[in-house]
């Protein structure tokens, strides 16, 4: 079957199912999507957008689900994915972590989808979705590796180990997407848990120091979005933060491994910040400290990327949140300007799609600053690479694309194309 005919029967039965859900006969359905009775479906197989989002309201479901639906995976794809997975689930599954250190997600991703095919219990069911969600959180794409770990969690007879990891990294994509209620929740569980009976395991005190890492970050952010409660927000971060920070420099030194180290460091950086929250330390002097330590990483581009790069891109963010706090005036336009441009350098390095997003974000918070102190706007400059990071963010972020659309409408880019 040709690939044509295989998406006109997808739209066929997206049809199908809203007539009879809707209880429609087929001239009311036709009617209700806008077609001919004998043109619902199109012959080329591609329908358009209104038939899709006619479908979608029809159905009570989201146009991304009808379209997801419509264009998945072709069976030649299958077919592809079907053969990786007949060299078994163990051989797969180290593969897929060989993938995820050397940096290959997309090739990760087709494994993964491979390990589903050649999983056999509900417990490697659910480490293949842990494995599709660490593809999609290198790829930046963190709204399916939240939905990969959910699914990975509803798998039944899952152990105590697998069902921790995914907890933990379903809290990070929480984060990650700026769902800062829900990442506190689900790291508080785990948090708690530990509180009980004390980790043991190499993997139980690195999910533990994770979750005290992804609360605390989580509150560090809730500052920004809840000002009112700031200080308890503040106080609450630099709780978890502290004991994530030692609990990864003990890691670090007892297995030799600096990503952990890097990760500590990541904490230090962001301790800084909530002293400056709460009072504790100067902006100024939290703005110098955090400026000091990006001195380790002057030349981003012969850095290696790793967990200790990402940490300093993270102390750029800290810097410019400190900045945009607590500071006026040349000072504060000296400070963002360092720390934004320092956080897009380690962004594009590391292809980290949070940091462009908050790059990005800082950018824009800097240019408002400075127009109101100007009396005027000022234009950015996008070339297309510019615009097309802008994009790729706007994606993956639903709460910036209405930055973004500002940021491209300042650039006239898009005019200008």
């Amino acid at each position: 079957m040709s690939r044509d005919e295989v998406r006109r029967d997808r739209v066929s039965q997206f049809v199908d199912l809203a007539r009879i859900y809707r209880r429609w006969t087929k001239v009311q359905t036709a009617q209700a999507l806008g077609r001919e009775p004998s043109k619902v479906v199109p012959e080329s197989g591609n329908p358009k957008l209104d038939l899709v989002v006619g479908l979608a309201e029809a159905l009570d479901w989201e146009v991304g689900d009808v379209a997801e639906g419509i264009w998945r995976d072709e069976a030649e794809s299958y077919e592809q994915i079907e053969k990786i997975a007949e060299r078994g689930f163990a051989v797969l599954d180290r593969e897929a972590i060989e993938a995820h250190r050397a940096g290959e997600y997309r090739r990760m991703t087709e494994l993964a989808r491979a390990l589903f095919l050649a999983a056999h219990t509900g417990s490697e069911r659910a480490t293949a979705a842990n494995r599709l969600a660490g593809a999609y959180d290198g790829l930046g794409r963190y709204t399916k590796a939240l939905a990969a770990l959910q699914r990975g969690l509803s798998e039944p007879e899952v152990p105590s180990h697998v069902r921790m990891i995914l907890e933990v990294n379903l809290a990070n994509a929480h984060y990650a997407l700026w769902h800062l209620v829900e990442a506190c929740a689900v790291a508080n569980g785990l948090v708690q848990r530990f509180q009980v009976r004390v980790a043991q395991s190499r993997t139980e005190r690195v999910v533990c120091a994770f979750g005290h890492y992804v609360r605390g970050q989580s509150q560090r952010r809730l500052i920004e979005t809840d000002p009112l409660s700031g200080n308890v927000h503040a106080e609450a971060a630099k709780a978890d933060l502290q004991i994530a920070m030692e609990s990864y420099g003990a890691l670090a030194t007892e297995f030799d491994d600096p990503s952990y180290a890097g990760v500590a460091n990541t904490c230090t950086g962001a301790i800084i910040e909530c002293n400056a929250a709460l009072g504790i330390v100067d902006p100024i002097c939290a703005a110098e400290a955090l400026s000091v330590g990006l001195d380790q990483v002057v030349d981003v581009a012969n850095y290696p990327p790793g967990d200790w790069l990402e940490s300093y891109g993270w102390w750029a963010v800290f810097g410019c949140n400190v900045a945009l706090r607590g500071l006026s005036g040349p000072e504060l336009h000296r400070h963002m300007a360092i720390f934004s441009n320092k956080t897009s350098e380690i962004a594009e390095r590391m292809e980290n799609w949070s940091m462009r997003e908050r790059a990005f974000t800082f950018e824009h918070l800097r240019r408002q600053r400075m127009n109101e102190s100007l009396g005027y706007s000022t234009e950015w400059l996008l070339d297309d690479e510019d615009v097309r990071t802008v994009t790729g963010t706007m994606g993956r972020f639903p709460s910036f694309r209405e930055t973004g659309w500002r940021i491209l409408e300042s650039s006239r880019a898009l005019h200008n194309a």
